[in-house]
């Protein structure tokens, strides 16, 4: 039986939905950044499947608590650890007073990253 974690941070990067193999196998990788350390952790978690539609309600820069699984594997020789998230829960009313904050905010530029920084699993 696998143990539950979480962690509470700030969503910095939110990859699309990806379709993967033939059997058309959906996931999706997002970003947190931990709160309050010396030197804050950037954490890769994956939804799959239909969970991957749980994070369309966040944005980033969202405060957000994720459950995860942690799993580990082997292929071709070499070992793969996945946090598999599969509950996002967030402070709602944070999230619903954001897009009017950003209205009047001036926009700072971000670093893009795409799926393809994040994806370094051959499956």
């Amino acid at each position: 039986m696998s143990q539950s974690y979480e962690i509470t941070g700030r969503i910095v990067y939110k990859g699309d939905t990806e379709i993967v193999g033939a059997k058309e196998f959906k996931k999706r990788a997002f970003v947190l950044e931990t709160p309050d350390e010396k030197y804050p952790q950037q954490i890769k978690l994956e939804l799959i499947k239909d969970g991957c539609a749980k994070l369309d309600q966040y944005m980033a820069g969202d405060i957000i608590t994720a459950s995860f699984n942690l799993q580990g594997r082997e292929y071709n020789g070499k070992y793969y650890v996945n946090l598999q998230a599969w509950k996002i829960s967030g402070d709602a009313s944070n999230n619903q007073a954001r897009p009017a904050q950003q209205a009047n905010a001036p926009k700072a530029a971000q670093p893009t990253a795409s799926a393809d920084d994040f994806d370094d699993v051959p499956f």
